[in-house]
């Protein structure tokens, strides 16, 4: 079976119930000049991969292996949301 190209997000940010202080900053000096609609903004951290595999769950798996072995995140603080989209710029 021939390996397609896979694009992995991993998206950090800080769990439910930790403060996080530039989103904060950014909903009061920012976002509340320009509308009071949006109830809270929250900053994290975006890396995007580019995965070679058989399968967009293994793509996921290898991301998720490669944020918790390396400490990309600190998992008291912080969780971890991980989007897997097929590369079509790949030519398969």
């Amino acid at each position: 079976m021939k390996e397609l190209l896979y694009q992995v997000e991993l998206i950090i940010i800080n769990k439910d119930g930790v403060r996080d202080p530039e989103g904060e900053t950014i909903q009061r000096y920012v976002v509340r000049k320009l509308s009071d609609k949006v109830l809270e903004t929250r900053a994290g951290k975006y890396l995007l991969f580019r995965v070679e595999s058989n399968s967009s769950d293994e793509a996921k798996e290898v991301v998720k292996k490669i944020a918790n072995e390396s400490r990309l995140f600190n998992p008291l603080v912080h969780k971890i949301i991980i989007r897997v989209v097929r590369d079509e710029s790949s030519g398969n």
